[in-house]
């Protein structure tokens, strides 16, 4: 099966680092947040690729370019001009990295995308800067149980704040940022139907606005509900919060 991963956006919010390269390539434990993303595809036995670039796209296609080179230990002997690989740790992946344009909308990016998976049963579909502990490979198995066109990873949002536990008017406590009220929204991660590209008219169209609300309309968009670890990185505070999870060996989403 193929994963294909939305890795042309500007990343805005977390300018700091998004200036000089696309928001997948900002690092998290020296390696980039789409590393970490397809790491976890891979882990469910995914291995197989189509990236939609837009913004600083030859970024990316430098990376993989030199992918071999940065996970080899290696000796250059510049006076004869050879190089001698010691240890080969690349991993078994196969990727397409495809320019979807610099303006292009997430739906967009897909349909530009759909020679790619239209010879696919079904395909995973997710963002550029989110990591889960989510079982990928039982989100494809159920979605193949149910026989409809899409489906989507339903997950509860972090919590921003921490909240007080007050017993009348006094402060027992504290919990640290709760999660979100009960109510569940897209957390990516989607299984879906070649079918469903048909419903994306062109470069203007979100995947999150018509192709989807259209799917739920016509009762082909299920849910695969996921109670674990999901978090987006929109801004700094949030990449910094990844960075001191994978720092402190404590990542959810390191499955590999």
């Amino acid at each position: 099966m193929k994963a294909v991963i939305l890795a042309g956006g500007l990343g805005t919010r977390i300018s700091e680092e998004t200036h000089l390269k696309p928001k997948p390539m900002v690092e998290i434990g020296g390696k980039p947040i789409l590393w970490h993303i397809m790491k976890m595809y891979s882990a469910h036995g995914v291995n197989d690729f189509v990236i939609c670039c837009g913004y600083r796209g030859y970024v990316i296609k430098e990376y993989f370019a030199n992918y071999f080179l940065h996970m080899s230990d290696i000796t250059f002997d510049m006076g004869n001009n050879l190089m001698e690989v010691h240890r080969k740790h690349a991993e078994p992946w196969r990727v397409t990295v495809v320019d979807t344009g610099e303006n292009t909308m997430t739906g967009g990016r897909l349909r530009r995308v759909a020679e790619y998976v239209a010879q696919e049963e079904a395909f995973c579909f997710t963002y550029g800067d989110g990591v889960a502990d989510v079982n990928i490979a039982e989100a494809i198995r159920f979605h193949k149980a149910h026989g409809k066109l899409a489906t989507v990873t339903a997950v509860q949002p972090p919590g921003r704040y921490g909240a007080l536990q007050i017993a009348g008017t006094q402060v027992n406590g504290f919990t640290e940022k709760p999660r979100g009220d009960g109510g569940l929204i897209n957390g990516g991660f989607f299984v879906l139907s070649p079918r469903c590209i048909e419903r994306i008219s062109g470069d203007p169209t979100s995947w999150e606005g018509e192709p989807l609300t259209s799917l739920a309309a016509d009762g082909q968009l299920m849910a695969y509900e996921h109670q674990g670890f999901w978090q987006p990185m929109d801004t700094l505070r949030e990449k910094n919060m990844l960075e001191d999870l994978w720092q402190s060996g404590r990542a959810p989403w390191k499955m590999w």
